[in-house]
């Protein structure tokens, strides 16, 4: 590549004479030339070895369990009351209604449809028939101290406790109620164990928790004798319900954790979190398979990392002067963290999976296990979005793909300064949004849903009419006005650098020799 755009000896003239003999690539171009398609051959192979290993990892089946899981603890039944939904709490005593009712009805599987009673073997329960609870379903709650809050003094004689928003520093610690049980104290977790963001907070993973009896009526018993005895407090901030599945037909762990958060203003927040992993990686011939592409995967990178070393040796500091090789170093660094991620979390699970299945009426966390297994698919797909990018770097001898990169690098400085213009108003709309409609509107609720509002409505996605009830006057002309200079201007400027740009590249590559026909020649041999 570099000898296709170095300078060379003039060209052949374009009209050569009659029977005079075709004009060959020249031996050092040709050198070249043959060196890119190889490492072009090398990197196909590679990148099919990287594609064979993401789509190993996921499956159709994936998304059914999800959609099969959600629909059962998440969407109330048409035939109950909809204040009974997961997604209906607002409230503590709604958060006791569906904890003694769709919560357990979703657990315990004891009948058949026809309402025949089931033999559960060593009384496991099995969701939709085919899925094993495994252990228990643990609940666990995180609470604030009292007066971790100021009062302003007018209203002493009217307030006495002050709960504030969570805070790890905040966080009562101290036994309660009865505190006889474990859920009446707390209970400290592993400091690997990692922490939940939530809507309202950043929440531990401590807190006081108890396991679900594996019996229905048990369990029935024990959430009716907490919410008699005020388990639940105004210091309460956030409960977590968490369960796994697993599934041997699919060879498929589902983690499901169901979120509820109790803000200092009072009501109640709802989230859930359902992942499907598969943590026993080799059971069946294609997953040998994918194993040989993983050991493949890793020689792959160790040839490149050496390739590289060469490179940063050989070239010292120009090597950091192209762009193409920053792609080279991160790919190489993202696949890195990929391989140790894949080596921590096969590791792990084997080392937990006979402890945490030990004790059939202890909560196992496969939710520590399935944190790693999605950070793990995260990088994967960051790596092979940077590793398709790369194909760019193999085919610029191509006329067209060059004009495109040229287009870009001409441009870049105009963009800029552009980028600097768009984003001033950009941000000051986003600032005048969240202050006028903050209160009212949730597209507007906080400063980061500004900013992707404001996207939004540059795609054409928009509620003009929630804006306009915050506010009848500031709200018609924030919308009018933003999308009149965004949308109409400085979208129309930013087009209009790239087009002119592109017309003087494409200007200039027109008296420039082509080289393609050289390479079709190279092709032909």
């Amino acid at each position: 590549l570099r000898a296709l755009s170095s300078d060379s000896p003039l060209p052949p003239p374009p009209f050569p004479r009659p029977g005079a003999v075709k004009p060959r690539v020249s031996c050092s171009r040709e050198l070249e030339l043959k060196t890119t398609l190889r490492e072009l051959l090398i990197y196909i192979v590679f990148l099919t070895d990287l594609c064979l290993l993401t789509f190993g990892m996921v499956s159709t089946d994936m998304y059914y369990l999800n959609k099969a899981m959600s629909h059962l603890f998440l969407e109330p039944s048409s035939s109950e009351d909809n204040r009974s939904g997961f997604g209906s709490i607002g409230s503590r005593a709604d958060f006791w209604r569906f904890a003694e009712g769709p919560l357990l009805d979703g657990l315990y599987w004891d009948k058949w449809y026809n309402n025949m009673t089931l033999t559960l073997q060593n009384n496991n329960s099995h969701i939709y028939y085919e899925n094993l609870l495994l252990g228990g379903a643990q609940i666990r709650q995180l609470k604030v101290r009292n007066n971790t809050c100021s009062i302003y003094p007018y209203f002493h004689t009217f307030l006495e406790d002050c709960y504030s928003e969570y805070r790890y520093r905040a966080e009562d610690r101290s036994d309660f109620g009865l505190k006889n049980e474990s859920e009446w104290k707390y209970t400290s977790a592993s400091s690997l164990s990692p922490w939940y963001w939530g809507s309202m907070g950043l929440y531990s993973s401590g807190g006081y928790m108890f396991t679900l009896p594996k019996s229905k009526r048990e369990s029935v018993e024990k959430l009716v004798f907490l919410r008699q005895n005020s388990w639940l407090t105004r210091g309460t901030r956030v409960v977590f319900i968490d369960f796994s599945t697993y599934n041997a037909n699919i060879n498929l762990f589902c983690i499901i954790k169901l979120v509820v958060e109790f803000p200092a203003t009072g009501g109640a927040l709802t989230s859930s979190h359902i992942y499907s992993v598969k943590l026993l990686r080799y059971v069946t011939y294609y997953d040998y398979f994918l194993a040989s592409c993983e050991i493949a995967f890793c020689l792959f990178i160790i040839t490149f990392i050496i390739q590289e070393a060469i490179k940063i040796v050989k070239l010292k500091k120009e090597y950091f002067r192209s762009a193409w090789n920053w792609l080279d170093l991160l790919l190489l660094v993202v696949s890195i963290l990929a391989i140790a991620f894949n080596i921590y979390r096969t590791v792990e699970v084997s080392l937990l999976m006979e402890e945490l299945l030990s004790d059939a009426h202890v909560y196992p966390d496969f939710y520590f296990l399935a944190f790693w297994q999605v950070l793990y698919n995260n990088m994967i797909a960051v790596n092979i979005f940077f590793a398709w990018i790369k194909i760019f770097k193999y085919v610029s001898f191509n006329k067209t793909m060059t004009q495109l990169s040229s287009t870009l690098s001409r441009c870049a400085k105009d963009i800029t300064g552009f980028a600097i213009m768009f984003f001033i108003i950009f941000f000051a709309y986003a600032q005048l949004g969240y202050l006028v409609f903050g209160s009212q509107v949730e597209e507007f609720s906080t400063f980061q849903n500004c900013i992707f509002t404001q996207f939004r409505i540059v795609l054409g996605d928009f509620n003009f009419e929630t804006i306009e009830a915050a506010n009848r006057i500031l709200g018609p002309i924030y919308f009018i006005t933003f999308v009149f200079f965004v949308f109409f201007i400085l979208l129309n400027m930013f087009l209009a650098i790239i087009n002119d740009t592109y017309s003087e590249v494409k200007a200039d590559f027109e008296v420039i020799p082509s080289q393609e026909l050289q390479i079709r020649d190279l092709f032909r041999q």
